[in-house]
């Protein structure tokens, strides 16, 4: 067992930001909100896997809709406490712990709200290793696990109850009613007894986000990207300047592509990118160079700070960083749920060859 400070909270919004892939919403309204919590409730316990009894229920906790929205629409911070007590009902059981269902950003703290006012641990894991728009891109998919009894709460009071036949029933429900209480909700989905967990979760997210943390803190003045590009394996796609950001909120996602024009090294190439809350693929003059299951991160050219899809704008200078993808979603069955078909484009996986 880790109890995790009002420091670690900082390292690991900024570690999982990174692993978002531009999604996720950004972890600054989270983060003070989980930071609060730690000052009134105290620290939280960060517990593995391997440490939680078997029959122990387990409630993953997260932020749902188009992340540009939530820049303006404020949680109030209740929403997902009433979400996270309605799947418990449901489960007649109370949850042992809540945990991230993605490693993204705001999606990252917002179950460290929970377990702070709770009083309960959030465990170091997650169902993907990075994040994904949709409610069935998730490793318990691939284990058969479902996302329902789910519940959804907005920052008014209203609450929903699902129950569905399949995970793409739950998208298809859960996105119809978010969009219908303005885009961004509160959610408790993907309960599961921990010896489920076992098998369907990825290990080690929130360690990990927080070294990522700690590394970019740590490197602020002396090359932070490259010390990343060496502890995620990853390696640098290309840089250049923002020169045109086609973006929407559409369907409850924020969907888009934006061009970069290159510089340095990369001078006088054209890259484009395609997001659909999270980043998709990336092309360098029209030849796909890194696509989904894979990360795709867009970082500030100077810090390394990572740069959501709702922060893109003309003239930001960045880089983009690619860094492969947890073993899982590189099979038949991950690539079928994630892969580049999986949003509509007619290519396929184009392996992320890390640097050595």
């Amino acid at each position: 067992m880790t109890l995790l400070d009002l420091e670690d909270l900082d390292h690991i919004a900024l570690g999982a930001t990174v692993l978002g892939t531009g999604g996720g919403g950004d972890p600054t309204l989270g983060k003070l909100m989980a930071q609060q919590a730690v000052r009134r409730h105290g620290p939280i316990q960060l517990v593995s896997l391997d440490e939680v009894a078997d029959e122990a229920w387990l409630i993953p906790t997260a932020m749902m809709g188009a992340p540009t929205v939530l820049v303006e629409k404020i949680p109030s911070g209740t929403e997902v406490l009433d979400a996270f007590r309605m799947v418990e009902h449901h489960l007649h059981s109370r949850a042992f712990a809540t945990l991230s269902i993605e490693a993204g950003g705001v999606n990252s703290m917002i179950p460290m709200l929970v377990a702070a006012h709770l009083g309960i641990p959030i465990i170091d894991a997650d169902g993907m290793g990075r994040a994904f728009p949709e409610i069935q891109m998730v490793t318990p998919s691939l284990h058969g696990v479902s996302a329902t009894p789910m519940a959804i709460g907005d920052e008014k009071g209203n609450r929903v109850l699902l129950e569905t036949v399949d995970n793409f029933w739950t998208e298809r429900l859960a996105r119809t009613a978010t969009v219908s209480l303005g885009c961004s909700t509160a959610v408790a989905l993907y309960p599961m007894q921990a010896r489920v967990a076992k098998k369907a979760l990825l290990r080690g997210t929130l360690s990990l986000a927080r070294r990522i943390g700690q590394t970019l803190h740590a490197t602020a003045a002396h090359e932070p990207i490259e010390a990343l590009l060496e502890l995620l394996r990853g390696r640098r796609l290309g840089q250049g300047k923002i020169t045109d950001v086609r973006r929407q909120t559409q369907q409850g996602f924020a969907r888009g592509e934006l061009d970069i024009r290159g510089t340095g090294p990369d001078a006088g190439v054209s890259f484009r990118l395609a997001f659909q809350n999270e980043n998709l693929l990336f092309w360098r003059e029209d030849q796909p160079q890194a696509t989904v299951p894979d990360l795709i991160t867009v970082v500030d050219e100077q810090s390394g700070r990572p740069v959501t899809t709702e922060g893109l704008q003309y003239g930001l200078r960045v880089a983009v960083l690619g860094f492969p993808s947890h073993a899982q979603w590189q099979t038949p069955a991950g690539l079928a749920l994630v892969g580049p078909r999986a949003f509509g484009y007619e290519i396929d996986y184009v392996p992320l060859h890390a640097s050595t």
